[in-house]
């Protein structure tokens, strides 16, 4: 049985070059540097991960410029924003120490702009522009991670210790469980994740698929885990607060990459 995604594989080998000498040139500078990690910084990186899955998108559709294209493929595009968001990071922490958040958020707030902007002028001029059902999508993210978000810090008030950075996994993998089930459920999209697969194929086997869908079942298994986690993670932030934010990010960049790469692409292209 496959273990990774449909359309995982290395770029070609000078691409693959550039990412390895990218990677230890900005590892270096993050060692040198040693810029200092709060959560507001970890925060910043947010728009940074919409800009990695606007540019995945790009690819998918053939939006790119040949040159750079399989820069964006996967898990290249991870690499490829991951050197220039956290080279970006050492520079602004090197200018100044104020700011820092905001800089880098501002930065790539910018970048995501313009690559969902180009995402969006893609599917306008293809034809396949439909935005209504991603939006309707993404208010029922909002409006289920706030009811998750709430709960926890009612049952378990000790998960507040976690502050923006939990609610944002929460959001986070909320928005990848409801935007897969509305491109199941409502728009007739395969999913390409081998788990994510069989569990939505289970679903899919149960007396309730005709009345409910099928990926009601990943959505609450979604749930389920980032609660675990980050209720696992409220005594980790007291004790070790730097390593806590830095794994709280990549937890929620884990589920908001994947979920905001549905709903753009459930925008701008159709069923194949």
């Amino acid at each position: 049985m496959a273990i990774l995604p449909e359309g995982f594989a290395l770029p070609p080998l000078p691409y693959l070059a550039v990412l390895v000498v990218g990677v230890v040139l900005v590892a270096g500078a993050v060692s040198r540097r040693r810029p200092t990690v709060t959560a507001d910084r970890i925060l910043a990186f947010a728009p940074w991960m919409v800009l990695g899955s606007a540019l995945h998108v790009l690819y998918v559709i053939g939006g790119l410029p040949e040159p750079v294209r399989p820069l964006a493929g996967t898990p290249a595009v991870y690499l490829t924003v991951g050197i220039i968001a956290v080279g970006t990071w050492v520079v602004i922490d090197a200018v100044g120490e104020w700011g820092v958040a905001r800089t880098l958020a501002s930065v790539g707030g910018l970048l995501a702009l313009g690559a969902v902007g180009g995402v969006l002028v893609v599917g306008a001029e293809g034809g396949t522009f439909a935005p209504a059902v991603p939006l309707a999508g993404l208010a029922l993210a909002v409006v289920v991670a706030a009811a998750v978000w709430v709960t926890l810090t009612r049952l378990v008030p000790e998960i507040r210790q976690t502050g923006s950075l939990g609610a944002l996994a929460v959001f986070a993998h909320v928005l990848d469980g409801v935007s897969t089930a509305v491109g199941i459920d409502v728009l007739g999209f395969d999913e390409r994740t081998p788990l994510s697969r069989i569990i939505i194929e289970f679903a899919h086997g149960l007396p309730t698929e005709p009345l409910i869908g099928s990926g009601w079942l990943f959505v609450l298994v979604k749930i389920a885990v980032v609660s675990i986690v980050v209720w696992l993670f409220a005594d980790f932030v007291s004790e070790e607060p730097t390593e806590a934010q830095v794994l709280l990010g990549v937890v929620a960049a884990v589920g908001l990459g994947p979920g905001v790469h549905n709903l753009l692409l459930f925008t701008v292209t159709t069923v194949p």
